[in-house]
């Protein structure tokens, strides 16, 4: 026995656009709220003291992103600048430079105009600023940083480490009559603070550091290797001599044979090596001079430079002055 439905296709079409209408008005009724606890507030010394603990812990790049959110959730607390320079402060500490003058930067913007003081965070974000560049091996703007200090600090405390650190700066570069300029206009209170007394008798004792003349070394080199002599470097003399006296004996023979291209080859090739010769002592003088002025710039650091030690705790810290070129 076969049964037959017959069921309209116009019909079973209404039904399933009907679902389709139930479906979407259901999607759209807010879902019932789940059972959860209560929820998490933090306030502003839970937040400040959460990025502090990063920062001590030595994660930096986690440390800038919780004092990040402080500042953004917190924007009216007293502790603002403080984040701002810690920023800076994790940036440097990262190695990451250019990011960290933008931090210390950002500070001195904030309060530009303020009076200053030696233990103000301001003060402290422009000498960052300044160590920040030196650590990139630009003194130049280092000192252009601490000049622009300079001009805006009415406090002679500010303005004696401002002099002292620019003074520094130019020993390291070996500007020494630049350098004792500076330290010569720190006020008469501070100069048993800063032992100025024994950094200029070590710092008049220059004219006795060992140079070589490269204007010398290069009229000597006229002798291949006599230049090398002259810079000390004896071996390297020897090779001069040799390699540039081998080429020229072999280009003189192959002219004597008639074989002109040949020593006109060889005459080239002697001629670049000749002329090596030549900017090579010279650049041994250079490098010889340089030698001789940081060996006595380290020795001036052991004996007469400050060493101020950093509080991790808070910005409170006296400002080292530990520079690298």
């Amino acid at each position: 026995m076969i049964f037959r439905f017959h069921f309209p296709l116009s019909l079973l079409i209404r039904r399933c656009l009907f679902g389709l209408t139930i479906l979407c008005a259901l999607s759209t009724l807010p879902c019932p709220p789940a059972s959860a606890g209560p929820a998490l507030s933090i306030n502003p010394d839970q937040q400040f003291d959460f990025a502090d603990r990063y920062f001590s812990r030595g994660e930096y790049l986690k440390a800038i992103g919780e004092y990040e959110r402080f500042i953004y959730f917190f924007p009216k607390d007293h502790r603002i600048t403080q984040a701002k320079f810690k920023i800076g402060q994790a940036y440097f500490e990262s190695r990451r430079f250019k990011e960290a003058i933008r931090a210390f930067e950002d500070v001195t913007e904030r309060h530009k105009g303020e009076s200053l003081s030696l233990s103000d965070v301001v003060t402290k974000s422009y000498f960052m600023i300044s160590k920040c560049h030196l650590r990139r091996g630009a003194p130049g703007p280092a000192i252009v940083t601490l000049r622009n200090l300079l001009a805006l600090s009415d406090n002679s405390n500010v303005n004696d480490e401002i002099k002292y650190n620019i003074g520094w700066i130019h020993i390291e570069m070996a500007a020494w009559e630049k350098a004792l300029s500076y330290f010569k206009q720190i006020s008469l209170k501070n100069q048993n603070k800063y032992r100025l007394e024994a950094l200029s008798a070590e710092l008049s004792q220059t004219h006795r550091i060992p140079k070589k003349s490269p204007r010398v070394a290069g009229i000597l080199s006229i002798i291949p290797g006599a230049g090398y002599v002259y810079c000390g470097r004896y071996k390297d003399a020897l090779i001069a001599f040799l390699l540039n006296g081998g080429l020229a004996y072999a280009a003189y023979e192959a002219f004597d044979h008639d074989s002109h291209a040949l020593g006109g080859l060889i005459a080239v090739v002697e001629m670049g090596f000749y002329t090596g010769n030549i900017y090579g002592s010279v650049s041994s003088a250079h490098k010889h001079n340089q030698s001789k002025a940081t060996r006595f710039i380290e020795n001036l650091k052991k004996n007469t430079k400050l060493r101020i030690s950093k509080n991790s705790e808070d910005t409170t810290f006296a400002l080292s002055l530990e520079y690298a070129f």
